[in-house]
Formats: C-alpha cells, sequence, structure tokens
C-alpha cells in the first residue's frame, strides 16, 4: 500500500466509523421486526452516513491543520494537513468530493424513498460537516459536539434509517436511538477530556475546558448508565429480550469508566477512546442480532 494511500485511509479516521455504522444497523433491524426493510434504502442510508461521517473528519483535519489547532503537542494520532501528510487544497477538495460523490446521491435516493423530509435532514447534516470544526461558531469550539453528537448519531440516525424504509418516524426508534447516541457521546467525552490542554491553549470552549475534566469524567459513566437504561426500556417494552445481549458493550466499558474516574489522563486516554469504539460497534451488532432473533 502507497503511503499516500495510507495517509488518506487514516484521514478517515477508521475508528470513529462505528459512530455511522451502528446507527443504521439498528434501524434496519427495528425496520426488518415490522416488514419493512428496504435494500436500496438501507445502502443508502448506510452511505450517506459513512459519507457524512468521513467528510466531517477530513473537515475537521483540514480546519485544525489551517487554524493551527493541531501542534506537535497532540496527544492523539497525528492528523493529515496538520503534520503536512495531505495539503490543506488536497483535503478540502476531498471533503467536497464525498459529499457530490457519496453523500448527495445516497440522499436522492433517501428523498425517493423516504420523502422530501430527507431533503432538510441532508443539508443540515451538511452543514454540519463544516460546521463542527470550521466558522467562528464551530459545534467543536463551543461546548456543543457532545449534544450534537448524541442527536445525530442517536435518535435521529436510527429514526431516519427507519422512516426511509417504512415511511413511519416511530418513538421505538428514537428511543433505541438514546444508546448509541450516548456512546457516540461518550466517544466525544474522551476525546475532550484528553486534549482539555492542547484545546484550552488553542482556545477551544469544549465542555472540558469550560467546566473541567471532573464534570467529564462523570458524564463518560452517566452516558453509560444512559445507555443501559435505554437498551433495557426497548428490549422490554416491544417485547425484544434477545437485545438485551447489546449491554454486553457498555459492561465491557466499565473498566474504562473506572479508569477515567480514577483521573486517567493525558495519552492513556488513547486506549479509553479506542474501546469505546469498539463498544459502539459492538452495541450495533449485538443489538442487532438480538432485535432480528
Amino acid at each position: 500500500m502507497s503511503s499516500t494511500l495510507s495517509n488518506w485511509i487514516a484521514a478517515t479516521r477508521p475508528k470513529t466509523l462505528s459512530a455511522a455504522i451502528t446507527p443504521v444497523a439498528m434501524g434496519c433491524a427495528i425496520a426488518h421486526s415490522g416488514g419493512g426493510l428496504r435494500l436500496q434504502s438501507a445502502i443508502a442510508a448506510l452511505l450517506g452516513a459513512l459519507g457524512l461521517q468521513i467528510a466531517c473528519n477530513f473537515a475537521n483535519d483540514y480546519f485544525d491543520g489551517v487554524q493551527g489547532a493541531d501542534t506537535a503537542e497532540r496527544l492523539g494520532p497525528r492528523r493529515a494537513v496538520a503534520s503536512g501528510l495531505i495539503s490543506p487544497r488536497a483535503m478540502w477538495r476531498a471533503t467536497w468530493l464525498v459529499l457530490a460523490v457519496v453523500v448527495l446521491p445516497a440522499c436522492l435516493v433517501l428523498i425517493s424513498t423516504g420523502g422530501w423530509v430527507f431533503a432538510p435532514l441532508g443539508a443540515v447534516s451538511a452543514a454540519l460537516v463544516f460546521g463542527y470544526s470550521g466558522g467562528p461558531y464551530a459545534l467543536s469550539r463551543t461546548g456543543l459536539g457532545e449534544p450534537f453528537a448524541f442527536l445525530f448519531f442517536g435518535p435521529i440516525a436510527v429514526a431516519a434509517t427507519v422512516a426511509a424504509q417504512t415511511g413511519e418516524w416511530t418513538a421505538l426508534a428514537a428511543l433505541a436511538g438514546c444508546a448509541p447516541g450516548l456512546l457516540a457521546t461518550a466517544l466525544i467525552c474522551v476525546n475532550n477530556l484528553r486534549d482539555e490542554p492542547t484545546d484550552r491553549s488553542a482556545g477551544r470552549r469544549t465542555l472540558a475546558v469550560r467546566f473541567g475534566p471532573a464534570p467529564m469524567r462523570a458524564l463518560y459513566g452517566a452516558a453509560l448508565a444512559g445507555v443501559a437504561a435505554a437498551t433495557i426500556a426497548a428490549a422490554l417494552m416491544h417485547d425484544r429480550r434477545w437485545s438485551l445481549l447489546a449491554l454486553a458493550a457498555p459492561a465491557l466499558l466499565l473498566p474504562s469508566a473506572w479508569r477515567i474516574a480514577r483521573g486517567a489522563v493525558g495519552r492513556s486516554l488513547n486506549r479509553e477512546l479506542a474501546l469505546t469504539g469498539f463498544a459502539l460497534l459492538l452495541y450495533g451488532a449485538l443489538f442487532t442480532a438480538g432485535w432480528v432473533a
């Protein structure tokens, strides 16, 4: 594999893609249980979600690189633009290319199968690709990263996947979506906790910078408790007890929650970040398998 291709693959941040895959898989499982699974819509939802996540990662890499937010003191994996592996111009073009070639066609399919509501939803999602790290009110700099991650990787993503296939926006999908949304929140929580010193120096006002590390450590544990509560509620209310297997995912993160609560800092949080990303993917797999069993 060429170094150039390796750099581009790394820039997609593969470990974060579970946040896009999991809610779509869950939505497909819920749609299938009601006899409404449509392969065309399912593929479009998956491609759209992955495209948006990759485009957001590219845009984040671009903005953080040109704005000097990523420096030699960065504790996480190196970023392509900041380290000179990919030029800012190439990263900017790649962001738009993914939106045009992957996200737009997927959105058109979803509009045709799920209705015009997917037009504004797609437009808002595309705007957030740039709004997460770019502009004067970037979500990543104003403490809004966690709540938006919860909504768009949780209730909205799962409910939209179901609606694209059945035409119905359901409370069940929104309730089930709270679990992956909370895991995505936990993912960003760990990331911002790790980066709190460098974010503070760069002028980023993440929740970790605004309120300090202690509340973020508590938020991580609270998010796991919320995952368990949402999983149990959805399973028992709709008689899908096998989906309780998904509780293995937050259980897997209990040691991480303990280490974070005990004061893990810096690069030691990279392990917790990777485990949280894996748990998010595991949750989706177990929920999906249990829901259709």
